[in-house]
């Protein structure tokens, strides 16, 4: 049986989106996003945890992204979670893992000030055709 690799989540950015070109000319956008939860413990204390994803975006959709979204805005993102790896020039392994999204919605404005209505949400999956993460002959551009 095959297995589910599916993320959803609804957060706020917690910077501005970054946008870099891969060797090849190919558009990925960075986002960090933070969801946060909320509760109350045994002493009748509010409680609140956050918990931050690093999401990459790739093609028109990272374009769109760069160029729409901003700190503080809140966001839909649904994708994949993917691991890799990397060698530091000290020699020492390093690992990371990623929502890699498939689909992105822009919701309500919230903190941030953008060249849309803080009321409009804007989807634009359908510019996006799902692309390999990563050629491993390229230099990871983040």
């Amino acid at each position: 049986m095959a297995g589910i690799n599916k993320v959803m989540i609804i957060g706020r950015l917690g910077q501005e989106p970054e946008l870099r070109q891969t060797g090849s000319g190919q558009a990925v956008c960075t986002l960090n996003v933070a969801t946060s939860e909320n509760w109350t413990d045994k002493e009748g204390q509010r409680q609140e945890r956050t918990e931050w994803h690093r999401i990459v975006i790739w093609g028109r959709q990272a374009e769109n992204a760069a160029k729409y979204l901003a700190k503080g805005r809140q966001v839909y993102v649904e994708g994949k979670l993917q691991t890799r790896s990397w060698e530091t020039p000290q020699g020492e392994k390093k690992y990371t893992t990623e929502i890699v999204a498939n689909n992105v919605q822009f919701l309500g404005g919230g903190n941030a000030t953008t060249s849309t209505s803080s009321n409009d949400s804007k989807d634009f999956s359908q510019d996006f055709a799902p692309e390999p993460f990563f050629d491993s002959n390229e230099e990871v551009p983040f």
